[in-house]
């Protein structure tokens, strides 16, 4: 095998390169397009049928970031259509714990093997080439990759990176994905833009499921009684030091003070906290009229 290239941005193809067969895939009419699905329960087996497919990379990099990223999303099927290199030790170096997918890679001869046994095919481009396109974004078209999964293996296509996916590729998918980007700098690494799109399907297939942590709470929130001493201290403290001058009316400030505390839901400690605060102010106060 020749030495992997440094090549790693995603072009529009300058010529387009035929393929064996040019029978353009049937287009399918159940696009989601309700943007970012409900988190539920994460779908492996949906994820299980999903086949991450690279036609021709140039740079073992790259693949190494495509399968690194197959680790994060839960994607575990890879298949490479005449890679110009492969090694297993740097990729492994590079993306750590994935001897799985680099073990049980699927290698190709013809784009029209890697993808012969899927029941729905989704290429990718930097931007839209022709008209005869199901143009999509990721986030749009990740939902119907999960349902169409459980029917059998879906196939996600990404070209070389010099020059994308042919026009003849593109033919075969049912739909193409595109990832919105400045136009100034639109073009994207391969293992990016394949992170962006597995991304989407994870969530897609409730991946993030659930909320996220909030801080805990030390204590149980506190009550109204407990927030009125504690506004009350507060406002003993400041008018001690003179806060409440020229604009700054009492009333006004401790409103201010309720929004913004409001805002913060506080638990009894906190409360506690910041009524210390106020007491602290006058007796900070008093020790200096006792120094005097």
């Amino acid at each position: 095998m020749r030495r992997a290239r440094n090549r790693t941005e995603c072009f529009l193809p300058r010529t387009p390169v035929s393929l064996e067969s040019k029978t353009p895939a049937a287009p399918d009419t159940r696009l989601a397009h309700s943007g970012r699905p409900r988190p539920a329960t994460a779908n492996k087996d949906a994820l299980a049928n999903i086949v991450v497919v690279l036609d021709e990379p140039i740079d073992v990099v790259n693949i190494a970031g495509v399968i690194r990223g197959m680790k994060n999303m839960g994607l575990s099927r890879l298949r490479l259509v005449r890679p110009v290199d492969f090694d297993p030790y740097r990729i492994e170096g590079i993306a750590h714990r994935s001897a799985d997918i680099i073990g049980s890679t699927e290698f190709h001869d013809t784009l029209e093997g890697a993808i012969a046994d899927g029941v729905w095919v989704v290429g990718t481009s930097a931007r839209p080439r022709t008209a005869n396109c199901n143009y999509v974004r990721p986030r749009e078209v990740a939902p119907t990759v999960v349902e169409r999964a459980a029917e059998g293996p879906v196939c996600i296509l990404f070209g070389r990176e010099d020059r994308g996916l042919t026009n003849e590729a593109l033919d075969r998918c049912h739909a193409v994905s595109i990832i919105p980007t400045a136009p100034e700098y639109w073009s994207l690494n391969l293992a990016q833009a394949f992170l962006v799109t597995a991304y989407e399907i994870f969530l897609a297939a409730g991946g993030a499921a659930g909320s996220l942590p909030r801080g805990r709470r030390a204590t149980e929130p506190a009550t109204g009684k407990e927030l009125e001493s504690m506004y009350e201290a507060l406002q003993e403290g400041l008018s001690r030091i003179h806060f409440f001058k020229g604009t700054r009316e009492p009333e006004a400030v401790i409103r201010t003070l309720r929004t913004v505390l409001g805002r913060a839901d506080l638990d009894i400690r906190e409360a506690r906290l910041v009524q210390a605060i106020g007491f602290e102010i006058g007796r900070y106060l008093d020790r200096l009229k006792s120094q005097v």
